[in-house]
C-alpha cells in the first residue's frame, strides 16, 4: 500500500447543493414506522435524517464490484475491499427546515493506518459542514474504515450490551427494510440487499445493516421516548456488525441531559454504542 499517495488526498474538500425536499422526508418516517404527519415547509429535520440528502449520484459506469463508486473520487482509493461507516460526531447548531437550500462542505481530515488484529486498517476522517441561510447548521466528523478479508480466527469476542434500559425497541431488519433504506440513501454497496454477494465475496453470514440505520433508529428511539426534547449532538461508534438473520434491540436511558443509547445484538453483544446531549428548548 502506498501510504504517502493516500496522503496526498488529505485536505481535498467539495461542495455540494440540495434542497431539503418532502419526499424522502416521508419516505424515512413510512420505512421506520413512524405516524409523523406529512411535512410542511420550515419543519424541522431529525437528527440523522440530513444523510437523506447530498446523495452519492455516481454514473452506473463509475460504479466498482461492490457497488460504492469506484475508488479514487473524493475519497482517497485505498486498496482494500471491505469498507464501513465506523462512527460520526454531530454537533446540531440549528435545525434544517424542510423545503430550504441547503448545502454541504466536505473535507478529508486525515487518513492513518494502523495494524489490527485482523491485518491492516485504513481510517479515513471526513468532516463535514451542512449549512442553510443561516449559516452552519450541522457538524459532522465521520471515521470511515477500510479493511482486508477475514481470515480464519479472525473474529473477537464481542462486547456484551448492557440491559439497565430504561425504553428499548425490538428491530426485525429483513431485507425490505435494508433495501428501503439503500434506496433512500443511494447506497449502493451491496453488502446491504445482495445475498449472494454478502455471503459468497464478502464472506459475511447474511445480509448487513447499514451501520448509520442503526444510528437512526437509535436516535429515533430516544425521540419516541422523550418528543420534546431536542438534541443538540449526538456520537456513535460500531462495534460489532448486524445482520438479517436475527432481531436486535435498539436501548437508551436518560441520565439528566444526557441520553446513552445502545444497539443489542441476537446474542446479547453490544453492536453500537452512542450518546447525545439534549435540552427542553427549541434552539430553531
Amino acid at each position: 500500500m502506498d501510504y504517502e499517495a493516500l496522503k496526498q488526498w488529505i485536505g481535498r474538500t467539495e461542495t455540494l447543493e440540495d434542497q431539503a425536499t418532502f419526499a424522502p422526508l416521508k419516505a424515512l418516517s413510512a420505512t421506520l414506522d413512524r405516524d409523523d404527519p406529512a411535512p410542511q415547509t420550515g419543519d424541522a429535520v431529525a437528527p440523522c435524517w440530513q444523510w437523506l440528502y447530498f446523495l452519492p449520484l455516481h454514473p452506473l459506469s463509475g460504479i466498482g464490484a461492490d457497488g460504492h463508486p469506484k475508488r479514487g473520487g473524493f475519497l482517497p482509493p485505498v486498496p482494500l475491499p471491505r469498507r464501513m461507516w465506523a462512527g460520526s460526531r454531530m454537533a446540531f447548531h440549528h435545525a434544517l427546515r424542510a423545503g430550504s437550500a441547503i448545502s454541504r462542505t466536505s473535507r478529508i481530515a486525515n487518513v492513518s493506518v494502523k495494524q489490527g488484529r485482523s491485518g491492516v486498517l485504513v481510517f479515513v476522517q471526513v468532516q463535514h459542514e451542512i449549512s442553510d441561510a443561516r449559516g452552519v447548521a450541522i457538524a459532522e466528523h465521520q471515521d470511515i474504515v477500510y479493511r482486508g478479508m477475514p481470515q480464519p480466527g479472525d473474529s473477537a469476542t464481542p462486547q456484551a450490551a448492557r440491559t439497565d434500559e430504561q425504553f428499548s425497541r425490538r428491530i426485525t431488519p429483513d431485507p425490505v427494510l435494508l433495501f428501503r433504506y439503500s434506496a433512500l440513501t443511494f447506497n449502493g454497496h451491496r453488502i446491504h440487499y445482495d445475498r449472494p454477494y454478502a455471503t459468497d465475496q464478502e464472506s459475511y453470514p447474511g445480509l448487513v445493516v447499514h451501520g448509520p440505520l442503526i444510528a437512526t433508529l437509535l436516535i429515533d428511539q430516544l425521540r419516541r421516548a422523550h418528543p420534546r426534547l431536542v438534541v443538540t449532538s449526538y456520537e456513535f461508534k460500531a462495534l460489532s456488525p448486524l445482520f438479517d438473520t436475527a432481531p436486535f434491540e435498539v436501548c437508551g436511558r436518560m441520565d439528566s441531559e444526557v441520553a446513552t443509547l445502545w444497539a443489542r445484538g441476537p446474542e446479547g453483544q453490544l453492536a453500537m454504542q452512542a450518546s447525545a446531549t439534549v435540552s427542553t428548548i427549541s434552539k430553531a
